[in-house]
C-alpha cells in the first residue's frame, strides 16, 4: 500500500504542476506587465521553474517503488515531502488560504509522507 501512496503523490504532484502552468498563462500572464518588456520572457521561464521541478518530483515519487535501494527511497520521499510541504505552507501563508494550490500541495506532502 506504501507504493501505491507514492505513486498517488507523484500523479497528483504532475496534475498540480500542470494546472499551474496552464492557469498562470491562462490568467495570470495575460494581465503581467514586465518592464523592461524584454524581460518578460526570462519571468516566464523563471515562473515555470516550479512547474519543471514538480514534474520532476512527481516523477520520481512514481519510479520510487520499482527501486530496490531503501536509502534512495528514504531520501527521495524525505526531499520530496519537504519540498512539497514547504510549498504548502508558503501558498497557504501568501494567499492566506485563499487558493487552492496549498491544499492540492499538502495532499501531495501527505500522500508521500503516508507512502514513507
Amino acid at each position: 500500500m506504501r507504493d501505491v501512496f507514492l505513486q498517488i503523490a507523484g500523479v497528483v504532484a504532475i496534475a498540480v504542476a500542470l494546472i499551474h502552468a496552464v492557469l498562470s498563462e491562462t490568467k495570470l500572464f495575460p494581465h503581467v506587465t514586465v518592464t523592461p518588456p524584454r524581460l518578460q520572457l526570462l519571468v516566464r521561464l523563471v515562473w515555470h521553474c516550479s512547474t519543471v521541478a514538480w514534474i520532476a518530483g512527481g516523477a520520481l515519487l512514481i519510479a520510487t517503488p520499482y527501486f530496490e535501494s531503501q536509502t534512495a527511497r528514504h531520501w527521495i520521499v524525505a526531499t520530496m515531502a519537504a519540498n512539497y510541504l514547504f510549498a504548502t505552507l508558503v501558498n497557504a501563508w501568501a494567499t492566506r488560504g485563499r487558493h487552492f494550490g496549498w491544499v492540492l500541495l499538502g495532499a501531495v506532502s501527505a500522500f508521500a509522507i503516508a507512502g514513507y
